[in-house]
C-alpha cells in the first residue's frame, strides 16, 4: 500500500507516533534540568508508554476511533446562554484544541494570567506553564484527548502574580464533525501566609502600589546612573558588570549583555541570583555567543525591542551548552530584549529573562528597560571616546620624548621621565632633547604650563621648533626668542612655556656651555668633590610677552663635572608634611657626586617617589650630563 493509499486510521497512528516522539524527547530533556520533580515526570512517562501501545496497535491495523455524535440541536439562544456561562464562570476555564492551542479563555482565566481574554488565544497552552513542567503537562493533555477521559494533575502556572502551583482538571469534549477539544479548569491554590496577605493589601490599595512602583523605578534609574558616572574612567567591562548586577538584583531577572564587535554579537556579561549555583550557570551562559536568528540577534539587526511575555519557544535565546535551550537552563519564561543604542550607533543588546516565581514582563516594563539600555549605550560611547583620547594622548606623548638619549662625544648623558599620577588627560607637558647644532651640540628641557587635551600638541611643537631653530642659529638665546615669536603667533589657549636651552662646544679641553633660560628652574652643577651649585635660571616664560628676553650665562665644564637639568615637577614634589623636594635637591645631588648619570637620575627618582608616597602632581623630568674629557680627533 502506497502512502497515498493508507487508511485514515494508519495515518492517524503515524501522527500519534510523531507526537509521541516529540513529547518523549521533551520529557527526557526536562528530567536533566536542576530541580526537576520526578513524580509528575514518572506519571507522564507512564501515560506516554500507554500511548505507545495504542499507537502500535493502530499501526498494525487496529480499529479506528469512533466518529463524533453530530451537531447539537440546541437553539441559538441556548448557545448564547452556554457562551455566557463559560465566560462568567468563577473558575478559570480554557478551551484547548487538539493541537494544544488555546481557542478561548473566560474572564477568570484572563484575570489569572493578568491579561485580556484575547491575549492567550492562538498561543500554546503550555506557554503559560513553567518550563520544567511543560513536557509532563503536554503529556497529560495528549492522554486526555486520546483516551477521551477526564484527567487531573498538579502543575506550576505562570500567572500575573508569578509562578504558583495549581490543580488542572482536563475534560475532553467533541463538537460537530467529531472535532475534539479540551476544557481545562484551573483550581486556584488557597492563599496562605505573608505572600497572600501582601497580595490582598495590593488589591486593597492600588494607588499606593502605583506610587511605590514609580518610586522603585525612579530609584533604580538613579542608582544605575550613579554606577555609570562612577565608572567613567574604568574599563567598559567593569561598567557592564556592575550595571548588570544592579539590574539583576532590582528587576529579579537574569541580565545578559551582548556587545557588537567584528560583525557579530559577543556575549560580554551575564548576571543572575547571587548564589554559587547561579554564578556557575552564568559563566556557562556567558560562554555562548548569541546565534544568528536568536532573539538578541534579531533585536540588534532590527534595532527594535522584543517582548515575549510568555515564551512558547524555549529556543528564543538560542541553545546553550549540550544543545539545551538557554531559557530552559535559566528557568525563565518571560523575556525582554532592548537594543543598546544612543540614537546614532548600535553597541549591542540588553536582555532580561525573568526568574521563576515572579510575574512576567509587561508593556509597562518596556519603557524602563529601554531607558536603562540607552543609559548603558551612552556610557559605552563615553568610555570608548575617553579611551580613544587617551590613546591619542599616549601617541603624542611618545613623540615628546626621545626613544634614546643622543650622546655628545666626550660626555655621558642620561634622562628620566615620570608622568604625573593625577594626569587625567594622559597628555604630557614636559620635554627634553639633545641634538646637533652649528659648531657643536644643543640640549633643551622645558615644560608647558596649562591644562587640557591640546597640551601635548603645544609641547610637541615647542620641542621640535627648538631643534629646527638650532640648525639655523646655534645661539640658545636666539632659539628661545624664536620660540616666543612662534607661540605668540599661534593660539595656544592661554598656555605658556618655560625652558632651558644650551649650546655645547669643546674649547681647549673644556666643554663650553652657553645656557639660556626662559622662566625655567636653574640647573645644578655638581663638582666631583661633592660641591653642588644652583645655576641662574630666570628670564620670562615663552608665549606671554612679545619682548621677553631670556636670561643667559656662560661657563666651562671640566672633566668629572655633572650638569643636572630638571623640570619643576621635581622641586615641587612634596610629602605629607608639605616639605618640597627643592629643599633637599642640592644635598641629594652632592651625596651622589661621582656617580654615573644613569645611576644618579635613577636614585633621585626613587627618593622623590618615596617622599611623595608615589603620588606625583606634575610630570617629573631630569637630564644629567657628565663631562668625561675631550674626545680625540680622528
Amino acid at each position: 500500500m502506497t502512502a497515498k493509499q493508507q487508511s485514515p486510521g494508519r495515518q492517524g497512528a503515524g501522527s500519534d507516533i510523531a507526537g509521541l516522539k516529540a513529547r518523549y524527547g521533551a520529557l527526557r530533556q526536562a528530567a536533566t534540568l536542576p530541580g526537576a520533580d520526578p513524580g509528575p515526570l514518572l506519571e507522564a512517562a507512564l501515560a506516554e508508554l500507554e500511548a505507545a501501545v495504542v499507537a502500535l496497535n493502530e499501526a498494525d491495523g487496529g480499529t479506528e476511533a469512533e466518529p463524533g455524535n453530530g451537531a447539537s440541536d440546541a437553539s441559538h439562544a441556548e448557545r448564547r446562554l452556554l457562551h455566557a456561562v463559560f465566560q462568567q464562570a468563577p473558575v478559570p476555564l480554557f478551551l484547548v484544541g487538539g493541537d494544544g492551542t488555546i481557542r478561548r479563555v473566560n474572564a477568570a482565566a484572563g484575570e489569572l494570567l493578568g491579561s485580556g481574554p484575547g491575549y492567550a488565544t492562538g498561543k500554546s497552552f503550555t506557554a503559560f506553564i513553567d518550563l520544567p513542567a511543560r513536557p509532563a503537562a503536554a503529556t497529560q493533555l495528549a492522554a486526555a484527548a486520546r483516551k477521551n477521559e477526564t484527567r487531573e494533575f498538579r502543575c506550576v502556572l505562570l500567572t500575573a502574580a508569578g509562578t504558583a502551583e495549581h490543580t488542572l482538571a482536563v475534560h475532553p469534549v467533541s463538537t460537530q464533525g467529531g472535532v475534539r477539544h479540551l476544557v481545562v479548569a484551573v483550581t486556584a491554590p488557597r492563599p496562605a501566609g505573608r505572600r497572600a496577605r501582601a497580595r490582598a493589601a495590593q488589591h486593597a490599595e492600588p494607588a499606593a502600589e502605583v506610587v511605590q512602583a514609580m518610586t522603585r523605578r525612579q530609584d533604580l534609574v538613579m542608582a544605575a546612573t550613579r554606577i555609570l558616572l562612577g565608572n567613567i574612567t574604568y574599563s567598559e567591562p567593569v561598567a557592564l558588570q556592575r550595571y548588570a548586577r544592579l539590574l539583576a538584583r532590582e528587576l529579579a531577572a537574569w541580565v545578559i549583555v551582548d556587545v557588537a564587535g567584528s560583525q557579530r554579537l559577543r556575549r560580554q556579561h551575564v548576571s543572575g541570583p547571587e548564589d554559587q549555583r547561579s554564578e556557575k550557570l552564568a559563566r556557562a551562559v556567558a560562554a555562548v555567543d548569541p546565534e544568528p536568528g536568536s532573539g538578541p540577534y534579531q533585536v540588534h539587526e532590527s534595532g527594535s525591542t522584543l517582548l515575549i511575555a510568555h515564551a512558547e519557544d524555549p529556543s528564543a535565546l538560542g541553545d546553550g551548552p549540550e544543545g539545551i535551550p538557554l531559557l530552559m537552563l535559566l528557568g525563565a519564561t518571560s523575556v525582554l530584549s532592548v537594543p543598546l543604542s544612543d540614537g546614532e550607533h548600535a553597541y549591542g543588546v540588553l536582555t532580561l529573562a525573568r526568574w521563576p516565581g515572579h510575574s512576567h514582563f509587561e508593556i509597562a516594563d518596556v519603557g524602563l528597560v529601554e531607558e536603562l539600555g540607552e543609559q548603558l549605550a551612552l556610557a559605552i560611547r563615553v568610555d570608548r571616546m575617553f579611551r580613544h583620547r587617551v590613546e591619542i594622548a599616549d601617541a603624542l606623548k611618545t613623540s615628546l620624548l626621545p626613544r634614546q638619549v643622543r650622546q655628545i662625544p666626550g660626555t655621558e648623558i642620561a634622562a628620566e621621565h615620570v608622568p604625573a599620577t593625577f594626569d587625567a588627560e594622559g597628555a604630557g607637558s614636559d620635554f627634553y632633547d639633545v641634538y646637533p647644532s652649528q659648531d657643536g651640540w644643543g640640549l633643551a628641557i622645558g615644560d608647558v604650563c596649562g591644562e587640557g587635551p591640546d597640551t601635548a600638541a603645544v609641547t610637541a611643537a615647542a620641542r621640535h621648533a627648538i631643534r629646527a631653530l638650532a640648525h639655523l642659529d646655534a645661539d640658545p638665546e636666539a632659539v628661545l626668542r624664536g620660540i616666543n615669536d612662534i607661540l605668540l603667533t599661534e593660539d595656544i589657549g592661554g598656555r605658556f612655556v618655560t625652558a632651558d636651552a644650551g649650546h655645547l662646544s669643546w674649547r681647549d679641553g673644556r666643554l663650553h656651555l652657553s645656557l639660556s633660560s626662559a622662566g625655567h628652574p636653574g640647573p645644578v652643577l655638581v663638582r666631583p668633590d661633592g660641591r653642588a651649585q644652583v645655576l641662574n635660571g630666570g628670564g620670562v616664560p615663552l608665549g606671554i610677552f612679545p619682548d621677553a628676553e631670556p636670561a643667559t650665562q656662560e661657563l666651562d665644564l671640566d672633566p668629572g663635572d655633572l650638569l643636572f637639568l630638571h623640570t619643576d615637577g621635581l622641586t615641587s614634589a612634596c610629602g605629607p608634611d608639605i616639605v618640597q623636594f627643592e629643599e633637599r635637591l642640592t644635598d641629594e645631588l652632592a651625596a651622589l657626586a661621582g656617580e654615573p648619570p644613569a645611576a644618579l637620575v635613577s636614585r633621585v627618582r626613587e627618593v622623590v617617589l618615596e617622599l611623595c608616597q608615589g603620588e606625583l602632581r606634575d610630570d617629573l623630568t631630569m637630564l644629567a650630563l657628565r663631562v668625561d674629557g675631550q674626545p680625540q680627533q680622528p
